[in-house]
């Protein structure tokens, strides 16, 4: 008897199907409703889907499998169950094969199908990854706070990346300190990967306008690749124009250059179209051809078998209960500077205008502009997670919400990074070109012109101080709060509350 195979949107990947029986098993891909609308996801992201999950069902025609069931839009398929419920009822399969999911909402629907259908469901792990929960957990075992560094090593010595011998290669793990260089005057910034929208495409785009057109977001320009074929030649374009400044300049921004010199693969990956291992692979080959650094090559690297295998590992290892930590016992609501409202912080404004428009700002953006002021601000964890999953294209529960509430929000206190990550104006004015156009001053600590980031800074600092005054890496900043004059910290905690109170 044929098995059913089940791929969710984010599952585009010929080797998740490497055992299924071209001739005898059936393949069920389903644009439900809700997978666009459990968040109200960005329009372009959903667009981007559409269009790779289409021209994924055409290769797997092209590869000859002879039985794919696709629910598109039109159908009205709500929820994936009611699409597989349709598959089970007309194909009488013996079995129901699917894979990981990317939420924890997806593993809790996946539960269910056996009792329902009456046949067996077996879930896979996603060989698309360096590692599986359960290596992650046995490597986490009873440690109380996890780094990211040590599982980074192991990952690279398991899997020989990078490596001369038993020693990472250059001497050196990390060149991450190389990899913080300012903008400088006359980048020349290469053009970022670019196809054009052919009839699938077209298609998506029109879907996507006509059923989530209350969406946040720009749908066009579009120029993403959604085939496998178009996400290899974005990797040969990274490779070829851009990773050689990837690494120097990764952390910098430029007004008016979303794309820096950042490769614009975590789309691909995240959906299936390309996989981990040959990412690592191309780049670790650009290395030993002398066509790219090792700074901006071991920086790549690391995020992908570090950062990102990393927090996949946190998130199975922590979820359910992760979704509500909230360390600061944060409640402001979400401002809705994030939605594109007027405010007079340039950094923030050019951040969420390009998000708006692209569905993408490189991780300093997210982290050190967009998050710094989301955990300075106090706001509420749950409506952060939630604007981080519906704006960004590369957003998946899996990735977004330990990186969201780990590393930007500290809402776990401490198990995903050793400290918060906030600063003061002086970051963003140093790795960005924002505070030059900027209606505050950011040379300016206290005072209604002061850049609002350096008073918030502080007050996080002193509202905080009994949380954080045990924190090693915070020992110096922790020391200045607890000398500062009484009336010093009156004027901060008036002025942050004055301002927050205006958002």
């Amino acid at each position: 008897m044929a098995s059913l195979y089940i791929l969710w949107p984010d599952q585009l990947s010929l080797p998740l199907l490497e055992e299924a029986r071209k001739t005898k098993d059936i393949v069920l891909l389903a644009e439900a409703h809700h997978e666009f609308t459990h968040v109200k996801h960005h329009k372009k992201k959903i667009a981007f889907i559409l269009s790779a999950m289409r021209h994924f069902k055409e290769e797997l025609k092209q590869n000859n499998y002879a039985s794919v069931v696709y629910k598109p839009l039109e159908e009205k398929i709500h929820f994936y169950t009611d699409a597989v419920a349709e598959g089970v009822a007309t194909h009488k399969p013996s079995r129901i094969i699917t894979f990981r999911p990317s939420s924890y909402r997806q593993w809790l629907e996946i539960q269910k199908w056996e009792a329902s259908f009456n046949i067996p469901v077996e879930i896979r792990e996603d060989p698309r990854f360096f590692t599986t929960p359960q290596q992650f957990k046995k490597w986490a075992g009873d440690k109380k706070a996890l780094r990211m560094e040590f599982f980074y090593r192991e990952v690279r010595k398991s899997k020989g990346i990078l490596m001369d011998g038993n020693s990472p290669v250059g001497g050196k793990w990390n060149y991450d300190h190389d990899n913080r260089t300012p903008p400088k005057k006359g980048l020349k910034i290469p053009a970022p990967f670019w196809v054009e929208a052919d009839d699938i495409t077209q298609g998506a785009l029109k879907d996507a306008a006509h059923y989530f057109n209350s969406h946040f977001g720009d749908l066009e320009p579009f120029g993403w690749a959604t085939t496998r074929k178009d996400a290899l030649d974005a990797l040969d374009y990274f490779i070829t124009h851009k990773i050689k400044n990837f690494g120097t300049y990764q952390d910098a921004m430029v007004t008016g250059e979303p794309w820096m010199y950042h490769a614009q693969l975590s789309f691909y990956l995240n959906v299936g179209l390309l996989t981990a291992d040959e990412c690592v692979k191309v780049v670790e080959c650009a290395y030993v051809e002398e066509s790219a650094p090792l700074n901006a090559v071991e920086g790549f690297i690391r995020q992908i078998i570090g950062w990102r295998e990393y927090v996949r590992g946190i998130y199975w290892l922590k979820m359910p209960g992760y979704k509500s930590e909230n360390f600061f016992d944060a409640k402001r609501p979400l401002p809705a500077l994030y939605w594109g409202h007027q405010t007079k912080m340039n950094c923030l404004k050019q951040c969420v205008k390009e998000t708006k428009e692209n569905a993408y700002a490189h991780h300093i953006q997210r982290l050190m502009v967009l998050g710094n002021f989301a955990l300075l601000a106090g706001l509420d964890p749950e409506g952060v997670n939630e604007w981080y999953m519906i704006v960004y294209g590369d957003a998946f529960e899996w990735v977004e919400l330990p990186n969201v509430t780990g590393m930007i929000l500290f809402a776990d206190g401490g198990f995903l990074g050793s400290k918060p990550y906030i600063a003061g104006g002086n970051y963003i004015n140093k790795m960005s070109d924002y505070c030059k156009s900027c209606a505050y001053n950011v040379k300016e600590k206290n005072g209604k012109s002061a850049c609002p980031f350096n008073y918030l800074y502080w007050n996080f600092l002193i509202t905080h101080h009994d949380k954080l005054k045990t924190n090693q890496r915070l020992g110096i900043v922790n020391k200045r709060v607890r000398d500062m004059p009484d009336s010093l910290k009156q004027t901060i905690q008036q002025e942050a509350q004055d301002f927050l109170e205006s958002l």
